[in-house]
């Protein structure tokens, strides 16, 4: 951001993922919190108090701030993103970017038509994935991505229920695939098949395999899964006839190229290390700069409809007994991942 200038930003949501990026924005110089909306007014004063903000409604929003982080759920991102931007303000909506490809379309078309959307995968602003991605493009002819995210279920949230829209692929699983498809770029995916498994005593998937072909004859694994207990594994693998490069994220930072170890950027003096490890400052001053600069965000709704199109398809073809299905999705735009895994 310019020095001497300042951005105002306003929040739609009081939940934990608020808090996250709330406090990365605290971190930036210039980036001022105005407001925080929730449906709980005592959520959005308490949330509103941690962040030196005022609460409001969600009718109050945008509050004239310049932009707006949507961290509600999946199923309200798109009525609280437009009425954002049909006041003026840019909006960063936090991952997944709906619950629909109907409502991900009515996004991108917004975009096209000036909108400042930017889609929340803080793991592609991450350091650590920017220089795998740098290293990855020296590799020539690349034929396998595998990339695994594993830890335990969520304890808070509604992340288990149907009205999320989705399980562990739809919410966790959109991490593993965007880091997957930005690995395999330039290569497009054209089909893709997946495997679910549910639990006894939710009725949303917890464990998710997922084999995506592209066009250059590449193949991607995705793992996400809440099996893993109190040991989360987030990983990365990527080979090619001249070379590989191995990713770790958690439990700790590693990246090696042909198993030497790859030296890691510095964190700066002062920042809260996990907000820098894992993308969440750099996303949200890619953001303030994106508003101050009237520019359209580089990791856009466009992006956010291609993941969530892997996901369709994804927990289509494991509705059908992990039959291939083709890329774009052709199925229903009107259904929930949940919906068409259950068919």
């Amino acid at each position: 951001m310019a020095p001497g200038t300042t951005v105002d930003l306003a929040f739609a949501g009081a939940g934990w993922i608020a808090a996250v990026h709330g406090y990365a924005a605290r971190q930036v110089p210039g980036l001022q919190i105005t407001k925080v909306a929730s449906r709980d007014p005592v959520h959005a004063a308490a949330a509103a108090e941690r962040m030196g903000a005022e609460p409001c409604t969600y009718d109050d929003l945008p509050a004239e701030a310049h932009g707006v982080v949507v961290c509600t759920p999946p199923a309200l991102h798109l009525d609280h993103a437009l009425h954002a931007i049909e006041r003026g303000a840019g909006v960063l909506i936090e991952k997944p970017l709906c619950t629909t490809l109907a409502d991900a379309d009515v996004l991108v078309a917004a975009a096209a038509s000036g909108a400042q959307i930017a889609y929340g995968e803080n793991l592609l602003h991450a350091p650590i994935v920017r220089l795998a991605l740098s290293h990855t493009n020296q590799l020539q002819a690349i034929d396998l991505v595998e990339v695994r995210a594993l830890q335990g279920r969520p304890s808070w949230g509604d992340f288990l229920t149907e009205g999320w829209g989705g399980g562990v692929l739809f919410d966790l699983g959109v991490h593993p695939l965007a880091v997957a498809l930005a690995l395999a770029a330039p290569a497009v995916p054209v089909e893709i098949r997946a495997t679910l498994v549910g639990a006894a005593d939710h009725p949303v998937d917890e464990h998710a395999e997922v084999t995506i072909h592209f066009d250059s004859g590449l193949l991607a694994r995705v793992t996400a899964s809440w099996r893993h207990g109190d040991s989360p594994l987030w990983d990365a693998q990527i080979s090619a006839p001249d070379g590989v490069v191995r990713m770790e994220l958690l439990p700790t930072r590693l990246l090696e190229r042909n198993g030497v170890e790859v030296p890691l950027p510095g964190i700066g003096q002062g920042v809260p290390a996990q907000l820098e490890e894992f993308g969440y400052l750099p996303q949200i001053e890619s953001f303030a700069l994106d508003l101050q600069q009237h520019q359209a965000p580089s990791l856009g709704a466009a992006f956010g409809r291609s993941v969530l199109d892997l996901v369709c398809a994804a927990y289509t073809s494991a509705g059908q007994h992990s039959a291939w299905v083709d890329l774009p999705f052709g199925g229903s735009r009107q259904q929930t991942p949940l919906q068409l895994w259950k068919g």
